[in-house]
């Protein structure tokens, strides 16, 4: 992340404070400087507790890792130096939790699938807001992203956006995708979203068929992005982006696919894949020094409460 102004005190950005002096390129997802290299004693493999079921993950400025449950809505932390964690908060009946991001003011935005955007102490798992964005049936509030003064949220059932004000009460707004957008019935379109490089604009991934799709923050006008050196990113799930290198998390290929973006995030060039034996479908990624660090769904195993589920680490 890029911050070019004092830190808001977290009171002030609770209070309602305005975030608008913030950098408009910083964002969670969309970092453009990392911190200092880990330890190689560090561990690679993350265990979360049997029948998880998770989807995101998100770290921020520290060495800790949060995880979201599909099962609950619970969310885990990880202490990425140990492999160590515990339950943050405990979810319940009913709650989802899939894509994260971690806010430098000590908020965590969880998208919860069922129509719901929530805000949580990162410290303590505290539940601070609840936004309704849609009906609870019929949409699926996916993955986030942080830009500028909201986080933005995709729903991969419908050809919309949404805007939570960050670390502020305000208005949520609704941004309809125009343009080239394509919304394929009964499947999952919109999955993850990060911010362009000069923090004009986003960039969202379609799962179907596997399109990147750069956005407008004005008008909701979706501009698809040329692929050079890939046909498609099939099966695209979680996207993070450091400067103008874009990592698609490809969840059933087992593959993150690494883009190099022009300026305008017009065009993605294929620089190379990663792969790894510990990829069991992960699904969306985050990073810390010299490593990214993803979450395997495992979609393809039985996902029942004896099902083991963990997080890997792979050199960036």
């Amino acid at each position: 992340m890029s911050w070019n102004h004092p830190r808001p005190s977290r009171r002030a950005l609770l209070g309602g404070a305005t975030l608008a002096t913030l950098a408009v390129a910083a964002g969670t997802g969309s970092a453009t400087a990392a911190p200092a290299a880990r330890p190689a004693a560090w561990p690679t493999r993350f265990p979360l507790p049997d029948g998880w079921l998770p989807e995101g993950i998100a770290i921020g400025d520290e060495p800790y890792a949060y995880l979201g449950s599909r099962a609950t809505g619970a969310l885990y932390r990880t202490d990425l130096r140990t492999g160590e964690g515990k339950v943050l908060h405990p979810g319940g009946s009913g709650q989802i939790a899939v894509g994260l991001k971690v806010d430098r003011d000590g908020l965590l935005y969880v998208a919860g699938s069922t129509g719901v955007a929530r805000v949580h102490d990162a410290a303590t798992g505290e539940l601070l807001h609840t936004h309704q964005l849609t009906e609870p049936t019929g949409h699926f509030i996916n993955d986030v992203t942080l830009l500028g003064d909201r986080a933005w949220f995709t729903d991969s059932r419908d050809a919309v956006l949404y805007g939570v004000p960050r670390g502020r009460t305000g208005s949520v707004r609704a941004l309809p995708l125009t343009g080239d957008w394509v919304q394929t019935p009964d499947v999952n379109n919109a999955n993850g979203i990060v911010g362009t490089p000069d923090g004009r604009g986003l960039i969202v991934v379609s799962s179907n068929p596997g399109k990147l799709y750069r956005v407008g923050l004005k008008t909701g006008h979706a501009t698809e992005v040329t692929l050079i050196g890939a046909q498609d990113v099939a099966n695209g799930d979680g996207l993070y982006r450091i400067g103008r290198t874009l990592y698609v998390v490809q969840n059933r290929l087992n593959t993150v696919s690494v883009f190099d973006l022009d300026g305008a995030a017009a065009t993605a060039t294929l620089r190379r894949t990663i792969t790894d034996p510990g990829f069991d479908v992960p699904t969306t990624a985050a990073h810390f020094g010299d490593r990214l660090y993803l979450v395997n769904a495992r979609f393809t195993s039985p996902q029942t409460p004896e099902t083991t589920f963990d997080a890997v680490a792979v050199p960036l």
